[in-house]
């Protein structure tokens, strides 16, 4: 949930607000001054809109004359137009094994080339079992000639790095 949504939740409206004084902001934005939360109450109402407690912290807090309904959709839009804009980046893995063929590489590579192009970041893991353990360092060519593969669409964002039984990297799409 965004700052804004709960803000929204949060804020004071019409008779719930009831501090003695307030500082009014009208609806075209022009300042009112000081009054009572009754008065400013009053005017809201003859206006036909809402009394809505904008800036609950300042001293004396500040109050604005809205239409409620129609704020809560705006900041609802902001919301959605913001949400659309945004890009998420999904982590694809690849799994390989110390003595895999070549065909089963290339299988492997053109998996993570689609990903790729797609737009996710690709983790390729190499395990290691039992007594694979004993050749981790003679195995780190699988790791190069699979980012060797994808050279032309993608990059090593994170190179090859043991962890625990296996050895990962991530690639990413080439800006």
């Amino acid at each position: 949930m965004s700052m804004e949504v709960r803000i929204i939740s949060e804020l004071m409206i019409n008779e719930q607000i009831r501090d003695k004084e307030i500082r009014l902001i009208g609806e075209d934005g022009a300042q009112m001054g000081i009054m009572s939360a009754r008065d400013a109450m009053k005017l809201a109402r003859e206006a036909e809109l809402d009394l809505v407690k904008i800036a609950p912290t300042a001293k004396p807090p500040v109050c604005k004359i809205i239409d409620y309904g129609k704020y809560k959709y705006e900041l609802a839009r902001k919301e959605k137009e913001a949400r659309k804009k945004q890009k998420v980046i999904g982590i694809k893995e690849v799994r390989l094994s110390p003595n895999i063929e070549d065909n089963d590489l290339n299988t492997k590579a053109s998996a993570a080339r689609k990903f790729i192009t797609k737009g996710d970041k690709v983790k390729v893991t190499l395990r290691f079992r039992g007594r694979e353990m004993a050749h981790v360092q003679t195995s780190k060519h699988i790791l190069d000639d699979f980012a060797e593969k994808l050279a032309d669409i993608a990059v090593i964002e994170k190179a090859p790095k043991m962890e625990g039984r296996s050895m990962s990297m991530f690639l990413a799409e080439k800006r």
